[in-house]
């Protein structure tokens, strides 16, 4: 029961903070959905950062990978909200959109995790 308890209160907070991003840098005039691509770059770097550091050390318990990695990250990040909104670019016709978008969270996302565990190695 603690564990899930963890990590709802994590997801809480990292959807709370997902939102707030979002609503500050989506804009329908550039195309693209930085809200959404920010938080997912962002907390890519963070999982990393997350589970470089407890990997490397055991410098987090495993309460606090739980409402970190799987609750805050969990809750921060947004899957669904990527596929939606590439489901509105190919629905549109936005073909460059959708892939520009699409292999730029992908590379991005893949880049930042492995940014952050080698930066967690390196100090």
């Amino acid at each position: 029961m603690k564990n899930l308890l963890l990590v709802f209160i994590g997801g809480g907070l990292g959807s709370t903070l997902r939102y707030i991003i979002s609503k500050h840098l989506s804009s329908t005039a550039s195309g693209i959905p930085w809200g959404t691509f920010t938080v997912n770059i962002l907390g890519s770097f963070i999982i990393g950062l997350i589970l470089g550091l407890a990997a490397k050390n055991s410098t987090f318990s495993h309460s606090q990978t739980l409402i970190l990695a799987t609750g805050f990250c969990g809750g921060f990040t947004t899957f669904s909200t990527f596929a939606y909104e590439n489901h509105m670019f190919l629905k549109s016709g936005d073909f460059f959109s959708f892939t520009l978008y699409t292999l730029m969270s992908f590379v991005t996302g893949f880049i930042m995790v492995f940014l952050a565990m080698y930066l967690i190695k390196q100090f």
